[in-house]
This record gives C-alpha cells, sequence and structure tokens, in this order.
C-alpha cells in the first residue's frame, strides 16, 4: 500500500527541527513499538531511489514474509525524521550515518540506524560547461545548507582541485573553511531539493544523487565530477526509534532491504547511478 505526503514548506520543516531540539532528550516521549506483527509498518522515503525501492520491497518481496509497508513520500531531509519521531512512522529510508548523527545531536531526538542499502555518489553538474576545469572565474556554485551534505560537497570540490580545505575541517567544512579557492568560487547555500533546480541559475551546482535522478539527471553521464562509491562512508540506510530496535517487522524489512533480489534491482534499474553496498 502507497501513500504520499504533502509536504511543508521549508520555514514549517526547519520549525519543527526548532521544536524539536527544544524538546531534547527530556521531551515527549514517542508512542509505544507497536506490539502486533501484523501491523502495516510506515516507513518514509525520499521519492527516487528509495520509494522505488521499498515499492519493490513491497509489493515483490514482503508479501510472502508476512509483511505489510506503507510507503509514504517526502520531498525534503527534514520531515521524514521529525515523522519518525513524533510516532507518524515506524521507520525511514532516505538518509546517511553522519546525517543522523547531525539531525540527533541537533534535536536530540531518539533515534537507531539499522542497516545500510545503498550509495547514491554525490555529484557537480552544470548547464553551462562541460568540464569542471572550465568554470569561469567567480563562478557560482550550488552546494546545500544542511552541514552534513554542505561538508561532503565541499569535500567532493577539494577532491578534485576546486578548493582546498584547512586541514582537520572536512568533516564539518562550511566555506569559511576554505583555505585556496583558485577561480574564487562563490557559494549559494541552498535547501539541497532545491539544487537541481538552481542548474538554471549557477554556474555548477553540487548535488545529491537522489535529487539528481529525480531530475533526469544520469549520474555517471552528467556529473562534471563524481563522488567514489569505493570506501564512501555515506551509504543510505534504514533508521527507526529507539524503542522499535528491535521490532521484528524493522529486522525483517531491513533483511529485505539487503536481499540479492534487491541488490539485482538496484544494479538493473539505476545503471550505476545508485550503488548496493
Amino acid at each position: 500500500m502507497r501513500l504520499r505526503t504533502t509536504v511543508l514548506s521549508t520555514v514549517a520543516a526547519l520549525a519543527a527541527v526548532a521544536a524539536l531540539a527544544g524538546c531534547g532528550a527530556g521531551g515527549p516521549a514517542a508512542p509505544a513499538a507497536a506490539t502486533d506483527p501484523a501491523a502495516p509498518l510506515r516507513v518514509g522515503v525520499s521519492p527516487v531511489p528509495h520509494g522505488q525501492i521499498l515499492d519493490y520491497v513491497a509489493e515483490e518481496l514482503a508479501p510472502a514474509r508476512g509483511l505489510q509497508i506503507e510507503v509514504v513520500e517526502f520531498t525534503d531531509y527534514v520531515q521524514p525524521n521529525t515523522a519518525l519521531v513524533d510516532g507518524s512512522l515506524d521507520a525511514n529510508y532516505f538518509q546517511t550515518v553522519p546525517y543522523l548523527e547531525e539531525f540527533t545531536a541537533t534535536s536530540g531526538a531518539d533515534l537507531a540506524w539499522v542497516a545500510p542499502v545503498h550509495v547514491e555518489p554525490l555529484g557537480l553538474y552544470s548547464r553551462s560547461v562541460a568540464d569542471a576545469a572550465a568554470l569561469p572565474d567567480g563562478a557560482t556554485v550550488g552546494i546545500a545548507n544542511d552541514a552534513t551534505n554542505e561538508a561532503r560537497g565541499l569535500r567532493l570540490l577539494a577532491a578534485n582541485g576546486l578548493i582546498t580545505l584547512e586541514p582537520g575541517s572536512e568533516a564539518t567544512a562550511t566555506p569559511r573553511d576554505i583555505a585556496t579557492n583558485p577561480k574564487n568560487l562563490q557559494f549559494s547555500e541552498l535547501e539541497a531539493a532545491q539544487l537541481p533546480r538552481s542548474l538554471e541559475d549557477t554556474d555548477a551546482s553540487v548535488v545529491n544523487g537522489n535529487y539528481a535522478i529525480d531530475a533526469g539527471l544520469q549520474p555517471a553521464r552528467d556529473a562534471l565530477v563524481l563522488e567514489s562509491a569505493e570506501g564512501n562512508p555515506n551509504a543510505n540506510g534504514l533508521v527507526t526509534r529507539a524503542d522499535l530496535r528491535e521490532d521484528p517487522r524493522i529486522a525483517t524489512l531491513a533483511e529485505l532491504l539487503q536481499s540479492p533480489q534487491v541488490k539485482d534491482y538496484i544494479e538493473q534499474t539505476f545503471s550505476g547511478a545508485v550503488i548496493p553496498v
């Protein structure tokens, strides 16, 4: 069974995070875990590729295991976690460990990483140049405005010689941590979901894999530079609340998401733009 959700404005989403931060670890407790193993599992996802992968699991694999999955789509990176905290979801599948750690440190939420599923390499894209070396002096580059993806994007630019970062700043880098900037790049910090559309206004933008695919970009073909998948710590995975960590439905879903069938589905469907772990 597939559900859709109406996306809140960015302001409202950020307000939700602020409210969580205000509650901290001592805030209202999340609803107790469901005791009925036959109850549907509500899982929040980004539409592509997470929603497609989870649809495949829900339709082709889960019924044989007696698992019902309700797929709830979100088009930003904030609401899937706030909805998990407030009990609207039982799990989500859209984020990396660094993003989850940043969210829990800021909000005080008690969320648990369950299992990695795939990597979506981050890429630099442009409508105006075909090579990163051709970016003009003073070019405007779009990057994500959340701490995890901003640092990740800057590391991608540094790995490809466009900038250097101050030693020791790599994990939490912002534009203030740029040590050298030979092309005098200017940075436009935007919500990650807006970065594909920003290509009409920037010289280049660093775009997360799911948003690139959703915008019709093919990372292996269209990216000027692309993250390596080998040894990449930014696998997207399944997350739940701490009180549901031992729920057998969560364990079954994690097993299915890491199954050979899902690995084959990812490889056949996304042609290298999404890489199973």
